[in-house]
């Protein structure tokens, strides 16, 4: 991997059935939605209303796994929801996906389907590579509210992902920072799924498989590698 990516011993601890799979991609062609990628997003939709069997997304094991490690390092998952959750809530309610540009609709699509959060981050916009850490707090997470850049704040303990510059999603996986987004014009890009016991590491593997051939599809040329998995199971 030409990328840092890195997990520390801390949050490794807290949650021992944690795995990430990781989609390097280079050369790539973003740009907006495109009544293609909007497909996806219905497929995936559809795709999650059979998985899910009529519970609720919370009712899914993997989705409850995520909820008792949010529990765990101090936050509530009921109001902060993992993103896969959050996308999945979206995906059955009216008004359904939302629609962002090209390669966020197919990480999207990915996330909905498979309920694996999935991020993507614009590679040339990360200082130093990405570690996920137990925050002390002080960190600066830059974002946005009231249309105004607005710097924020971890809580004490919380897990998130970081670069050299500063936090780039809260909350494990709930909130990514608008400075290393994937925009129109980004080129290069990480992918990350996360998941937890008692989802199988081949399962997020397929994930990424797909995702990584739907970044091609769209992409014609791009140079996409996908990294194994990083099981830190007991």
């Amino acid at each position: 991997m030409t990328f840092s990516l890195t997990v520390s011993d801390e949050a490794r601890a807290l949650a021992p059935g944690f795995t990430h799979v990781a989609v390097e991609a280079h050369g790539l062609v973003n740009g907006p939605s495109t009544d293609a990628s909007s497909a996806l997003l219905d497929d995936a939709a559809r795709r999650l209303a059979v998985r899910l069997d009529g519970r609720a997304p919370h009712e899914d094991p993997h989705m409850a796994a995520w909820r008792e490690a949010y529990t765990a390092f101090g936050s509530k998952p009921s109001r902060t929801r993992n993103s896969a959750e959050a996308l999945a809530k979206r995906a059955s309610a009216d008004g359904g996906l939302p629609r962002i540009n090209l390669l966020v609709d197919l990480y999207n699509a990915i996330s909905v389907a498979h309920l694996i959060p999935v991020g993507g981050e614009d590679i040339d916009r990360i200082e130093g590579g990405m570690r996920l850490v137990r925050a002390t707090g002080d960190e600066d997470f830059v974002t946005v509210a009231g249309g105004e850049e607005v710097v924020e704040h971890p809580d004490a303990g919380e897990v998130v992902w970081r670069d050299a510059r500063g936090v780039t999603c809260r909350r494990w996986n709930w909130r990514q920072g608008p400075r290393t987004r994937l925009t129109e014009e980004t080129v290069s890009g990480i992918f990350l799924l996360e998941s937890l016991a008692p989802m199988p590491v081949p399962e997020v593997e397929a994930a990424a498989a797909e995702l990584a051939e739907l970044l091609e599809k769209f992409s014609p040329g791009a140079r996409i590698e996908v990294h194994d998995a990083d099981p830190v199971r007991g």
